[in-house]
């Protein structure tokens, strides 16, 4: 099994997204992340959706999801020719002395101290989905009180 990332152009209407995500859940497919956004185009969303399987099963969902009339194209997105992102915040509870340990890792990944109190800090990352795992590894010695992420979102190159 891997992890496959879906980029699927949609009809920009009322409850387009229950009826995409409804397919998944009937075919017993679990979804991992999902994210929607406007286009270019305002009659166009743009779903991403991000879900472990083999080629079989990319295939299955792929020509399952075509067939939904509000579905104006899908396509695979290939991790080699393709960026993905994502947002991650996450509130820690930190004193004054964990405050500089938390500070370098923050350094470090390039992330961003959002709010910062005697008792905790929240932290923001952007990047790929492998970048925010290691970050909260590195933050895993710590109490971490909130994580919040986006989903994946992607687009070829």
């Amino acid at each position: 099994m891997k992890k496959e990332v879906v980029s699927i152009y949609v009809d920009n209407k009322a409850n387009v997204l229950t009826r995409v995500v409804s397919l998944y859940g009937r075919r017993g497919f679990n979804i991992d992340s999902l994210t929607v956004s406007a286009t270019n185009d305002p009659d166009i969303s743009r779903i991403t959706i991000t879900f472990e399987g083999d080629n079989l099963t990319l295939h299955q969902i792929v020509s399952q999801t075509e067939k939904l009339e509000v579905v104006r194209s899908i396509k695979t997105l290939d991790g080699k020719k393709s960026f993905f992102r994502e947002l991650l915040m996450v509130k820690v509870a930190a004193d004054k002395e964990k405050r500089r340990e938390v500070k370098e890792i923050v350094d470090i990944y390039r992330a961003k101290i959002i709010s910062l109190t005697k008792d905790e800090m929240v932290l923001e990352l952007t990047g790929a989905p492998e970048k925010l795992d290691a970050f909260l590894d590195m933050l895993t010695d710590y109490d971490i009180t909130d994580i919040c992420r986006t989903g994946v979102t992607g687009i070829e190159k």
